[in-house]
């Protein structure tokens, strides 16, 4: 049995009645008879009559009609479920319905700090897309067709996205601070015919030249026919199409209706390790899983939504999740640190934003900076917050209940790229509790697994999910076979989903993830993911980031460095190694106090800012630097340089040692 987690946040009945979440239940009740005691029964009831459950959905949003689905699923396995034969949608067509409803609302508010402030309605939106589409269409764009785009997180992006797959084409998007050979590893290998870029940004103040990197990766990619540039830095390069010839046609928006499962974007894992995975969603399994998601974030039309997120992030997808119920999608592209770390909470305050996402890391970069914005900007409007990415701490939990606003509505999420969604999450009915997410979201048949396959609860295990999704991916490009698919999910659990996160679900149906469990730590036979070790080295002051692995060399014990990055002014020395020690014992069990303490400049992290455990864990245990890792998915590769050094050294020593 565990320990229930104090709770910080309870819904008032007002607040919960309201919820979409309880609009969903009711309108559940009147149209199928079926009544439930609680949300658990819900979710028992919405991952094993997936067919009801679905078709509940689909038709609750409005995404099309009852009338013509006949059949949700068919081979309900895993890999190979079939989901809504013979049903035609389009993504860009339920997106962008709102433009029939409230034409001069805002639909998108853009602060960047390369562009002055935007702002499109509706009407105004739907125009540039359509606008758009005819010049894709011009182009030879049609149905399967694979644009994409160097652009970032700014209205070109949504518009360029929603303009390909109204024509059925297929979206693919990377961040303008990627590398180039890790743009070009991406979009290579899905073979594109137009390239959607701007030669430059601002970032904290300054200017980003990124015309060089678009030249070579238009040029690195031989099937390319096309390139429409967006200025900002220089000119516009010779034979290359101004964005702004794209945008400025009054044209009637005609998408073009495609099968439920036919391709919508091409997004790829974090490819710290190995090639990309090229992960391809579906129109209509993005537009069902957006709407399902909509319950546990409490959105609709009246909200005003903004996630802190780069392009390059899936959490840049997931923008359209309040767009298509009709809210104001506000758009940062700016540094959250400039001037100060009140940045994101004044964007906040000014734009009254009621709902706002940020990554865990800038949680915790906010309480290490000691700010408190609740007594610095208005946050009157602001009703939910969310987080993902990694685990939120403890500590970050206390700090938004104290710092930020005591009744807002605090709900992580975790799910992943791979199946652009969520696996646990929120509830506004249900209570929030420190370190936990509130439930496993309807549909989803998570469950926590020991190493024989048999469901555990009250201890870690491996998340899987036991019944299909339709936003699972169809397949990954070029995996002819679906060889690399199965084994990337389905290997270790046939049929069975496995995630790669450590996840425990407690007795009162909320659940905590402990990290990556292919960067599991095992101190004589005690298993932990990493986050606890963080939440207790990171919770002191003087350290602002670490990162811990656990080496199980063949014949000996195991061996677990932790590497720190100490605060501004302080030195790993005996004292603070004492202290971490201390910390860690307290916290979690004398079983993890490390062996070594390492200190470092900066932690390793990919662009969307996970640290990179696995990739250093592998180096350390003797494998070549260059093929561990792809430097140029790296937010700071320069920063690998230390764990090389680090791993020579450690290898000589165990050499003499033997």
């Amino acid at each position: 049995m565990t320990t229930e987690r104090p709770i910080l946040w309870t819904p008032s009945p007002e607040r919960a009645e309201a919820s979409t979440m309880a609009h969903f239940i009711r309108w559940i009740e009147q149209e199928y008879g079926l009544t439930f005691d609680d949300y658990d029964a819900l979710w028992r009831w919405s991952t094993s009559d997936l067919d009801n459950f679905w078709r509940a959905i689909w038709t609750y949003f409005e995404i099309g009609s009852a009338d013509e689905v006949d059949e949700v699923i068919t081979d309900r396995k895993m890999p190979g479920a079939k989901w809504f034969p013979g049903v035609k949608t389009n993504f860009a067509e339920v997106t962008l319905r709102q433009a029939r409803k409230t034409p001069d609302k805002p639909a998108l508010i853009v602060h960047s700090e390369t562009f002055e402030r935007k702002e499109l309605s509706w009407k105004e939106l739907e125009r540039q897309v359509a606008s758009v589409a005819k010049h894709l269409s011009d182009m030879g764009v049609g149905q399967g067709d694979r644009v994409v785009a160097v652009l970032p997180n700014t209205e070109t992006a949504i518009i360029a996205c929603l303009a390909t797959v109204s024509l059925g084409g297929i979206w693919s998007l990377c961040a303008p601070d990627m590398g180039g050979v890790a743009i070009l590893d991406r979009f290579r290998q899905i073979e594109p015919k137009v390239l959607i870029a701007q030669d430059g940004y601002v970032h904290n103040n300054k200017r980003i030249d990124r015309g060089e990197l678009i030249a070579t990766t238009a040029k690195g990619l031989p099937t390319l026919e096309h390139l429409v540039m967006l200025p900002v830095i220089g000119d516009l390069p010779e034979g290359a199409i101004s964005w702004g010839t794209l945008t400025g046609e009054d044209v009637e928006f005609s998408p073009v209706p495609v099968d439920f499962e036919h391709p919508l974007w091409v997004v790829y894992s974090s490819g710290t390790t190995g090639n990309p995975k090229p992960i391809v969603h579906g129109h209509g399994g993005i537009l069902l899983e957006s709407s399902k998601q909509s319950l546990h974030q409490d959105l609709s039309d009246k909200d005003r939504f903004c996630w802190l997120t780069s392009s390059g992030w899936i959490m840049w997808n997931s923008q359209f999740t309040a767009l298509g119920l009709g809210a104001t999608v506000a758009l940062f592209d700016a540094a959250p640190n400039n001037p100060d770390m009140l940045a994101l909470w004044r964007f906040a305050a000014e734009e009254d934003l009621t709902y706002l996402g940020a990554g865990a890391a800038f949680y915790a970069g906010c309480l290490k900076a000691g700010i408190r914005p609740r007594d610095s900007v208005d946050l009157s409007a602001l009703r939910s917050l969310g987080s993902t990415g990694s685990p939120l701490s403890d500590d970050a939990y206390r700090w938004i209940y104290d710092a930020v606003k005591p009744d807002v509505w605090l709900a992580p999420i975790s799910g992943g790229t791979d199946l652009a969604g969520a696996f646990v999450g929120g509830n506004p009915m249900m209570p929030v509790r420190m370190g936990e997410m509130q439930c496993r979201l309807l549909g989803n048949a998570v469950r926590a697994f020991d190493e024989s396959g048999d469901e555990i609860n009250g201890q870690v295990g491996e998340l899987v999910c036991t019944e299909p999704l339709p936003s699972m991916p169809l397949f990954f490009w070029g995996d002819t076979d679906g060889s690399r698919l199965h084994e990337s999910y389905f290997d270790t659990y046939p049929g069975v989903w496995r995630h790669g996160d450590w996840i425990e679900f407690t007795d009162t149906g909320g659940s905590v993830i402990y990290g990556r469990s292919d960067a599991t730590i095992n101190r004589r036979g005690l298993r932990m993911g990493s986050a606890e070790i963080y939440q207790a080295v990171e919770g002191l002051p003087e350290v602002m980031d670490s990162l811990v692995v656990d080496l199980e060399f063949l014949g000996r014990d195991s061996f677990m460095p932790l590497f720190v990055v100490p605060a501004e002014g302080v030195t790993l020395d005996d004292a603070l190694k004492t202290k971490i020690g201390d910390a860690i014992r307290a916290a979690v069990s004398a079983r993890f106090v490390p062996n070594e303490m390492i200190e470092i400049a900066e932690v390793p992290r990919t662009l969307s800012g996970k640290k990179l455990e696995v990739p250093v864990k592998k180096l350390l245990l003797g494998g070549d630097p260059d093929k561990i890792v792809n430097r140029d998915s790296m937010a700071n590769p320069e920063s690998f340089d230390t764990f090389i050094v680090y791993a020579k050294t450690l290898n000589d020593n165990m050499k003499k040692e033997n």
